[in-house]
């Protein structure tokens, strides 16, 4: 079986389904990952799937990704427009990423509209809640597949 597919979230994340479910929907975190397992299965992969508050937790688990992992994909949430040091870790892991955002970044606040993380993934969902996480998969699996063929 190939390697798992990191699915790395950041700060406040563990909120989901709690915390202004106008803008991030009513799904949990659980229920985010339970879609996203159901659809990496049906490519044939496994899922990571952690969260954490702490940035430092974050560039760890990207760094353990690169040996350990066939992509990532992450939402960083508020340290999407903040980290240089996601965007470092993630262009040393040298793999196929997708970043992730259950609200339209473009549609809220003008310092949300910038990531320093989009420098260093593949594509970026956003706006389509717990579905991106999917769409996410699907993106990843066709990145992978081409890149071993």
């Amino acid at each position: 079986m190939a390697k798992p597919i990191f699915v790395l979230n950041g700060p406040n994340l563990n909120l989901l389904g709690k915390r202004q479910p106008d803008v991030y929907g009513t799904a949990t975190l659980e229920d985010v990952r339970k879609r996203t397992e159901s659809r990496a299965q049906q490519h044939g992969y496994r899922i990571e799937f952690r969260q954490s508050n702490h940035e430092g937790q974050l560039v760890d688990w990207i760094q353990e990704a690169k040996e350990a992992a066939s992509a990532i994909i992450i939402n960083a949430a508020g340290y999407t427009h903040t980290s240089v040091a996601l965007l470092d870790a993630l262009q040393a892991a040298e793999l196929p990423v997708i970043e992730v955002h259950l609200s339209n970044i473009f549609r809220r606040d003008p310092f949300r509209q910038h990531s320093y993380i989009s420098l260093g993934a593949h594509g970026v969902i956003c706006g389509l809640g717990a579905k991106g996480y999917e769409l996410a998969v699907e993106a990843l699996a066709e990145i992978v597949k081409s890149q071993n063929a």
